[in-house]
């Protein structure tokens, strides 16, 4: 199955690109035409760019990488972070601050001085200063947050970096390219293709193109993250076809409620098939034991009186043949 439809490009606008005035000629060969003083982006070459940068995000999670999602103009902010959120990645959709990635140790110390000011401020710290203070902490927590609360959790540097509009974020592909970090980008008609190293051509303006490629970019990591677990749970893994697997639980379970009914069945059968005297033996043995226990003591009681009274009857039998005697 494709990773994305030219209808859903096109639907998307990702085909439109900038005005002829504003373009570099660069990106002449990913242009199809132009319309209405609007260059066309061949699509063709777009999904098979699609194409790649999938493969290559997908393969590069399923070796344990991480991707940094980066996109700071208004359109872009929403989709990069929900999209980053939904896939556990980091992110950066406010503000580059320079040197984020080549002063990765001085905004590490940043990032640790954000996460002390939140224990602060969940431990109640805040209330027990004084009000001025306590508004300058909270002042500047806020604004740590605001550009470092994409990155939090990003303990080393990214191994890959998915940049919407190359031209505004020109500071975080060249820190990437310094450092060998491969980039993802969006690029548009007024991009420069030769510094990025799995572009896709597209529209890097419109909120609809831009939150169909984040899509695009997060499966990738989702089937990555599959890969990983599949791996590690070894032959016995899960599949990736959800529906295989949810076919297989329905079919286990019809077995067992069949081998359950053809039980039961089986029980009823032997049941009805039992002879009526066998059946009625046991009640009357059941009915016939108490009566033999509560009669024996009846002739226990019985015999006891008159093994009291046989010993009697030698002494009359002695005193009558002395009466006679006399």
């Amino acid at each position: 199955m494709a990773v994305v439809t030219m209808k859903q490009l096109l639907e998307a606008g990702v085909h439109f690109g900038h005005q002829t005035r504003r373009w570099d000629p660069r990106m002449r060969r990913f242009i199809h035409g132009e319309r209405s003083g609007i260059y066309i982006i061949d699509l063709q070459q777009t999904l098979e760019r699609i194409e790649t940068s999938y493969t290559f995000v997908r393969d590069l999670v399923a070796d344990g990488g991480r991707v940094l999602f980066v996109g700071t103009k208004r359109q872009a902010q929403d989709a990069i972070r929900s999209y980053a959120e939904k896939c556990g990645m980091p992110y950066v959709n406010q503000r580059w601050l320079g040197g984020m990635l080549t002063n990765f140790q001085t905004i590490s110390k940043r990032v640790s001085k954000m996460q002390e000011y939140q224990r602060m401020r969940d431990s109640g710290e805040f209330e027990a200063m004084p009000k001025k203070e306590a508004l300058m902490l909270g002042r500047e927590l806020e604004k740590l947050e605001r550009n470092l609360g994409g990155i939090q959790n990003m303990e080393r540097l990214p191994d890959a970096i998915f940049v919407l509009d190359t031209v505004k974020e020109h500071i975080a592909v060249t820190e990437a390219n310094k450092l060998g970090i491969p980039i993802v980008a969006v690029v548009d008609t007024d991009c420069n293709p030769d510094e990025i190293q799995y572009l896709i051509p597209g529209n890097d303006d419109a909120i609809r193109s831009g939150r169909l490629l984040c899509r695009v970019v997060a499966d990738a990591i989702e089937e990555g993250r599959f890969i990983v677990n599949s791996r590690s749970a070894g032959d016995d893994g899960p599949s990736l076809d959800a529906e295989d697997h949810a076919a297989a639980q329905a079919q286990a379970r019809n077995e067992a409620a069949e081998a359950a009914a053809d039980r039961d069945g089986r029980v009823a059968a032997t049941v009805e098939a039992a002879p009526a005297g066998e059946e009625a033996a046991p009640v009357e043995e059941a009915a016939a034991a108490p009566v033999e226990e509560e009669a024996a003591p009846v002739e226990e009681a019985a015999a006891a009186p008159a093994e009291e009274e046989a010993p009697a009857a030698p002494e009359a039998e002695a005193a009558t043949t002395e009466g006679e005697q006399a």
